[in-house]
Parts: structure tokens; C-alpha cells; sequence
């Protein structure tokens, strides 16, 4: 067994569950990959060409590097809150990139170089250093991650920092003044500030939830759309309160499910980003239909539209969760050895999958035939007791169509088959307390034809 991830950690993320102390293996070591990440960055960017990197470039990188290192040295728990936001790892992969490529600097460079500006701001307001720097929008927003933005259309503008008082000079409009607040939330008297929404604390004592919408780089180069997902969207005031109400009763939806699903909430979830309604949603976006996502780069983030009810709201950050833990895990243990050919059937897509995909999606939809039995068992009206029985059923029968494909498989690692045998424990584990016939008989209609389905569609690719 693996010496970075002792066996009775790995088991029990096996079993899709983990207390803080093992969840807190993951943060850890996925919070180093994001310093030596930025390490990367500079490093690259002191060896890159002067075409791909120009003087004045590397020159105000390393001023905002040094601004950084201040305001760490004043604060570094605060510095950090900005570092490892979950947003700042996309950013930080593709200007790694563009410095990398000997291609010459370009806008999406430049407005890479430029975005370690505002996180330097950022983390200097959040420590309480004083600055003044220059900076452009993007897209008619001048975003400063984890605090906010400034609605402006025309750059350069000019930021500065003094005792608690963030003020900003457009170079077309009136100077903007924004308090920053010793939690490290926001207020200014004018609408051109959009402060950053923050849900409440997934349970008492913890750290609140940023719904960021604000972040430049919170969907791109994701491929969201060839997902099946719908692109991110900014968020009106009136959806904002409804995501908030929403929010509300997550909490005790969560516990429903384990104590195990609120603590992995609570100390893997560091933001939301709402995501616009999804494909075939209708024009309101408000029917119980919504789509969700996560990426690597990004960790600590659940890409979703607005779940129609608490209850999806919850099962959303079952199943997104689960994709969390199981990615930082694979990059801590090798779990198979199989290569990225898309052959496999999965009844969660329509479209062929490659081994290590098969192995995400059984994972997160064990966890939510878990977590819908548990709500289904606590239910006390019928329609929400029937409505978790199905989603339960289905997702019971998902998991049961590709877990012999998971535990034939040769290229299972020592760690990856104790993984895997962890997750038919559960499957198991689940005949305890069986559906409903109808809803049993129903699910496993739904599975065969979408296994005809697919193979009609992709024929000789099946396995």
C-alpha cells in the first residue's frame, strides 16, 4: 500500500467518505502543488525569450511577486486565502503555459501577467499592505479575486491601498471607495462596486462559501460546453438571494445523508460558480433541471446552474465532491495503469469513456445512491420520499451496469483495487434497505435502453 496515503485512509475514501483529518491529506498536498505551481510561473517567466516575456513585463511580475511576498510576510494566512482559491489554479496553468510555449506574447498573455497584478492587490488588501498599482478590466470588469470587482469600461485604472480604504481612480468616471472589513468582506456606497457573495459557512465555525461570478478565469478554457454544461454567467441581484435561500438548507440535507457528507463539504468547498441554465432548462432557467461540473486545475470549486431545491442543491455537492476527492487522490497514488482510449459504457453518457472516467462516474453516482437511500429512509412526505427512491434506484443501477468492467480490470493498481473494492462494499451495503419495486423495475428499464442506445450509436466501439 501506498506510504503517501496510509490503507485506512485509503478505504475510507474507497467507501466515498473520509473525516477531516484524511479530507485534510488532500488539501494539503493539493495546496502545496499550487505554491510550487506559482513557483513555476516565475521561474518560467525569468527564463522565457524577451519576445514571449518582454522587460517591462518581467518587470512588473516581479514587483507584483515582491508585492506578494510584503504582504505575506504582514499576513500569510490571509495571502493564502487569495493563493489558493480555487480560480487562481486555471489562471496559473494557462499563463504557465503561454510563458512555456516560446510563442510571442500575446493579449491572453498579457492579460495572464496582468491578473497576478490583482491577485497580488488582492492579497495585500486581504493583509493589510499598503499599495498603489495600475491595472485594465477585462470584459468591462476589473476583478480583485476573493473580494470583488469594479465595473469599468475604460483602463488603465488606478488602485490604492491605505489603512482599511480601497480606492479606485478610473481613467473616465469619479474615484470609487470600498472599505474592506477585518473578516475580508466588502462595502462601498457605489453601484459600480460588485462585492464578491459569500454563502454561509457549509456548518457553524467554518469558513464561508464564495459564489464567485465575478472571476475571469472561473470557466475558461474549461470546455464547459462540450460538457453538456451551460457557460458561466454573472448573477443578478434577485438570483443571488434565491441562491442564498437555497444554500440554506444544505446544511441539514447534508447531514441527512452522513456526517461524513457535511464534513467533506466543510473542508473541501471553498467556492461555487454559478453556472447559466442549462440546455433545454427553457428561457427561466427555473425548472428542477440544472448541470453541474468540476475541474482538476481548479480545486475546491462545484461548477453548477441554481438547483431547483435544497435537496439537489445538496446531492449536487455529493456527486461534485466526489470528483474532487477522487482527482486529488489520483494525483497522490497511481490507481490504474489504463490508457485514454474512450471504449467504455457508461449509463450516465452518451458517449464512450476512457477507464479513468468509468472509474469517476461510478465513484460520485455510489455516493449518491447512498445519499438519496439515507434521504429516502428520513423522508416523511411521499413525493419527496418517491423522488429520492428514484433518483436512488437509478443511480443504484448505474453503478451496478460498470462495477464488473472496474473489478476485472488488469490495470488496477494495489491502491486502485482497494479502492474499488471499497466501492462494491457500498454497493452492497445498499441491498440493506432496496426501492420500491417500481422504482427498482423502472431504473433498471431506464439502464437497458440506454445501453442499447448507445451501442447502436457506437457500435463496434463497446466493451
Amino acid at each position: 500500500m501506498s506510504a503517501v496515503v496510509p490503507d485506512h485512509v485509503l478505504r475510507e475514501l474507497g467507501r466515498t467518505e473520509g473525516d477531516a483529518a484524511s479530507l485534510g491529506l488532500l488539501v494539503r498536498d493539493q495546496d502545496t502543488r499550487r505554491l510550487v505551481l506559482l513557483r513555476a510561473v516565475l521561474d518560467a517567466a525569468e527564463a522565457a525569450p524577451a519576445a514571449v516575456c518582454p522587460p517591462a513585463l518581467l518587470d512588473r511580475l516581479r514587483a507584483d511577486w515582491a508585492l506578494l511576498e510584503a504582504a505575506e510576510r504582514a499576513d500569510r494566512e490571509a495571502v493564502r486565502t487569495v493563493l489558493f482559491h480555487p480560480l487562481a489554479g486555471p489562471w496559473a496553468q494557462r499563463l504557465l503555459g503561454g510563458l512555456t510555449s516560446e510563442a510571442p506574447a500575446g493579449a491572453e498573455l498579457r492579460a495572464g501577467l496582468a491578473h497576478l497584478t490583482a491577485l497580488a492587490a488582492a492579497g495585500a488588501v486581504r493583509a493589510g499592505v499598503g499599495f498603489s498599482v495600475r491595472l485594465g478590466p477585462w470584459g468591462g470588469l476589473l476583478s480583485l479575486p476573493t473580494l470583488g470587482a469594479v465595473r469599468v469600461d475604460v483602463g488603465p485604472v488606478q488602485l490604492t491601498y491605505h489603512a482599511g480604504e480601497l480606492t479606485v481612480a478610473p481613467a473616465d468616471g469619479p474615484l470609487l471607495n470600498v472599505r474592506i472589513h477585518p473578516d475580508g468582506t466588502t462595502s462601498s456606497a457605489d453601484p459600480r462596486w460588485l462585492p464578491l457573495l459569500m454563502l454561509s459557512a457549509v456548518r457553524p465555525g467554518g469558513s464561508p462559501v464564495a459564489l464567485d461570478d465575478l472571476d475571469p478565469y472561473r470557466t475558461l478554457g474549461s470546455g464547459v460546453e462540450q460538457h453538456g454544461l451551460s457557460g458561466s454567467t454573472q448573477i443578478e441581484d434577485w438570483e443571488r438571494k434565491t441562491w442564498a435561500e437555497s444554500w440554506s438548507g444544505v446544511e441539514r440535507l447534508l447531514r441527512v445523508g452522513g456526517e461524513h457528507r457535511l464534513t467533506e463539504a466543510s473542508v473541501l468547498l471553498r467556492c461555487m460558480v454559478p453556472l447559466g441554465p442549462p440546455p433545454g432548462s427553457g428561457p427561466t432557467g427555473r425548472s428542477a433541471v440544472h448541470c453541474s461540473g468540476t475541474r482538476r486545475e481548479a480545486f475546491g470549486a462545484v461548477l453548477s446552474s441554481k438547483p431547483a431545491t435544497a435537496a439537489y442543491f445538496a446531492s449536487t455537492l455529493v456527486h461534485e465532491l466526489q470528483h474532487t476527492k477522487l482527482a486529488a487522490l489520483s494525483t497522490l497514488v497511481q490507481l490504474h495503469r489504463e490508457g485514454t482510449a474512450e471504449r467504455y459504457f457508461a449509463p450516465w453518457r452518451p458517449d464512450p469513456r476512457p477507464f479513468d472516467g468509468l472509474l469517476q462516474g461510478a465513484y460520485s453516482h455510489v455516493a449518491l445512491a447512498d445519499f438519496w437511500q439515507r434521504f429516502a429512509l428520513h423522508a416523511r412526505r411521499s413525493v419527496h420520499r418517491d423522488l429520492a427512491w428514484a433518483e436512488h434506484a437509478r443511480c443504484r443501477e448505474q453503478v451496478g451496469a460498470v462495477l464488473p468492467v472496474l473489478a476485472g480490470s488488469p490495470a488496477l493498481t494495489p491502491e486502485g483495487r482497494t479502492l474499488v473494492n471499497e466501492m462494491i462494499s457500498v454497493y452492497h451495503r445498499l441491498d440493506d434497505s432496496p426501492p420500491p419495486p417500481g422504482h427498482l423495475t423502472r431504473a433498471q428499464a431506464y439502464v437497458s435502453t440506454a445501453k442499447v442506445i448507445w451501442q447502436q450509436r457506437n457500435g463496434s466501439r463497446r466493451q
